[in-house]
């Protein structure tokens, strides 16, 4: 089987194109700009196209597929050449469905906490030796790629998007992979370039909900009312399973679950984690796990890469890392650091990053998204502003979005470093939330400096 990536490079695509090779195929790409990690990965390999660009000559009819990733624009030369030639054309989560298809699929959807709950889900599974397949939008410790595709595994455990699934395909991800069990963790308004209104946003979970295959079973999070609302409304065909907080107790910066097991210690915290991980819990339980087997094995579930990932730790300080970037993100990653950390103040900073945090339209719905921090902090580029062709947005119009007036707001990442290693540490935590990378501010060298390592 001969399969060509259009924009091999991306996260989510170079992984697909790893698993292929590992299955056997024999894979080709093109990309006009590849970066670190994927540069590297994919010349280990022998997949790093020759020069940057767009070849429509490495498309012929020898090549079986072609996957279009999202990088690449609709009038894309190769894209183009596949047609005119004829060749069956994919979008990635098209092609994931095509791999799974005689698979019992498991997505895992939700405007936050999808890639926790599908990590905690592999991490279980991968354990207890339970064999699946798999796609996973960070990467996991004990796990060398995002993407395994095979012939011999029962399962597919899939991070549902709800993103579009390529430039010619406007449907979202998740309503590609017609799931047996699916997971909704929560809804909260995002994409706003793609779902103008809340309503709109919130129809897409609805559809996905349409699509769970007859007589499968729906993950929801009760204690989110449009979630609960969508669940109620759904086909009465499917098992529904509501699942919410599990009970717990906090002693000296350690959680623990209370189970009929006994108490198990836990390595990850926060309200909103522990509801993860009562939704990975259920969901191991619809593929065979015990429940047994999942307090064994969670114990040593570290989290995903930058979700809420410790990066220092001093005697009294901690720092760390977290993907958050919308409204609901930011509360509920303040919030767990705030109640984990009683004795301790918080200072939170935040990166204004995509299109949707940056839009001056949106920006009123962060409006007390930083409450729970003792110190709120906001950055963003003028220049990524820009670069989306948004229009330019103030300091102060960020100030008055968040809804305080002590919030502070910089524009210059060398002068938020600056001020960050100029504040006093002792018994202060610092919590860093973006999807971006807060224009090249090293976070490792950052976090070891204000923890005091």
């Amino acid at each position: 089987m001969r399969v060509h990536f259009i924009a091999i490079g991306g996260s989510a695509m170079h992984n697909l194109a790893i698993a292929l090779q590992r299955k056997g195929y024999v894979v080709t790409g093109s990309d006009d700009e590849i970066f670190e990690p994927s540069r590297s990965r994919l010349e280990a390999l022998g997949l790093l196209p020759a020069e940057l660009g767009w070849f429509p000559e490495k498309l012929s009819k020898d090549v079986d597929q072609v996957i279009l990733g999202m990088h690449a624009r609709a009038d894309n030369p190769e894209l183009q050449r596949a047609k005119d030639l004829g060749l069956k054309v994919f979008s990635y989560p098209e092609y994931l469905f095509e791999q799974t298809r005689d698979k019992k699929r498991v997505v895992i959807g939700g405007s936050h906490g999808k890639t926790t709950i599908t990590a905690m889900v592999l991490h279980v599974l991968n354990f207890h030796h339970i064999d699946c397949d798999y796609m996973v939008g960070a990467q996991l410790a004990g796990f060398d790629t995002m993407v395994r595709l095979t012939e011999e595994a029962p399962i597919a455990v899939l991070e549902g998007d709800e993103y579009l699934s390529s430039p010619i395909d406007r449907r979202p991800k998740f309503h590609l992979y017609r799931p047996h069990i699916a997971v909704i963790s929560g809804i909260s308004w995002d994409h706003i370039n793609v779902f103008p209104t809340f309503e709109n946003y919130v129809e897409q979970f609805s559809m996905f909900v349409d699509l769970i295959e007859p007589k499968g079973r729906l993950i929801y999070c009760v204690n989110d009312p449009e979630v609960k609302r969508v669940a109620e409304e759904a086909d009465a065909d499917l098992l529904k399973i509501p699942y919410s907080v599990p009970e717990h107790i906090t002693e000296e910066g350690v959680t623990y679950l209370i189970t009929p097991e006994g108490r198990v210690r836990l390595k990850v915290f926060g309200r909103h984690n522990l509801m993860n991980l009562n939704a990975a819990r259920m969901v191991c339980r619809a593929v065979g796990a015990t429940d047994a087997q999942f307090y064994e094995a969670i114990a040593s579930f570290k989290g995903a890469a930058k979700r809420l990932e410790l990066v220092a730790e001093g005697e009294r300080t901690s720092v760390f890392k977290d993907f958050a970037h919308s409204p609901s993100k930011l509360q509920a990653t303040v919030q767990a650091v705030k109640e984990q950390f009683t004795d301790r103040d918080l200072v939170a900073c935040m990166e204004l990053h995509t299109f949707s945090s940056l839009n001056r339209d949106f920006l009123k719905e962060y409006d007390g998204a930083m409450n729970g921090a003792d110190e709120a902090i906001v950055y963003f580029n003028p220049h990524t502003l820009k670069h989306k062709k948004l229009p330019d947005i103030t300091k102060k119009e960020v100030k008055k979005a968040f809804g305080r007036k002590d919030l502070e707001v910089f524009t210059d990442s060398d002068e938020l470093r600056t001020y960050l290693l100029g504040l006093k540490w002792k018994r202060r935590n610092l919590l860093m939330m973006s999807s971006g990378t807060f224009d090249g501010i090293d976070l490792e060298a950052l976090g070891k400096a204000v923890a005091g390592v």
